[in-house]
């Protein structure tokens, strides 16, 4: 969406069963000049509904809700399956593991705690807007500490035969949780030559997201769990 001034305006569905919490997140994001609420749902039914209906750039997806929870919704929204996938960021009040990878299986490009400030809140929807994949602080640390219990080895090392040496490069700074504009400072090139980097690394890995990139990245070892903390 553009605006009169043709700003992107970035177009964002809420979605949660609590009148109070879905209205406030709704007036934050309201709030941003480039940021639209174009619609509310309560339950995940409607939410599949409205977001198929109006494709919104982001769907801000609550966890437990009646009728159809945000995990099941984001799973037709996002998941595998989805030929057109849209960008859903899940939130919840629960920092537990089992939501944590069940939202990445879903397809979920990000994963937020209730208690974000506001403008974590604005970042995130921009950030995910942008095609780049979020995860909580804390929830990155429980990831990297479950991969860390897990064998070392699980993908087949073949599998990133194809990347060039500078491919290889982006993709362990992605699993490092870095954004492509940080990957541009930290290997001295251009953000639309990292764009070009990530686009030709995700096609030849068939990965469709930097969260898929980020799980590939430590199953192959190329990132040890604790050998650096991911920025942001």
């Amino acid at each position: 969406m553009t605006d009169g001034f043709d700003r992107r305006v970035i177009g964002v569905l809420v979605v949660d069963d609590q009148p109070v919490v879905r209205e406030g997140f709704a007036a934050v994001l309201s709030a941003q000049p480039d940021i639209e609420v174009v619609g509310e749902a309560a339950d995940g039914k409607a939410a599949v509904e409205l977001a198929q209906r109006l494709r919104p750039d982001v769907v801000l997806m609550d966890v437990r809700m009646p009728v159809l929870d945000g995990l099941a919704a984001t799973r037709l929204l996002a998941g595998p399956e989805v030929s057109d996938p849209l960008a859903v960021i899940v939130l919840t009040t629960f920092d537990l593991d089992e939501y944590v990878y069940e939202a990445l299986r879903a397809g979920a490009a990000g994963f937020l705690l209730k208690d974000t400030t506001r403008d974590e809140l604005a970042a995130a929807v921009r950030l995910v807007a942008g095609g780049d994949a979020l995860l909580a602080p804390t929830v990155t640390r429980r990831l990297i500490a479950e991969f860390a219990r897990r064998p070392q080895q699980v993908a087949d090392p073949a599998v990133i035969d194809p990347l060039t040496d500078r491919e290889r490069e982006v993709l362990v700074l992605i699993a490092r949780g870095r954004t492509n504009a940080e990957i541009a400072g930290e290997l001295y090139v251009g953000e639309a030559t990292v764009k070009t980097h990530v686009n030709h690394l995700f096609a030849k890995l068939h990965l469709r997201d930097r969260v898929q990139a980020v799980i590939l990245a430590y199953e192959l070892g190329l990132v040890a769990p604790g050998e650096q903390t991911p920025s942001g």
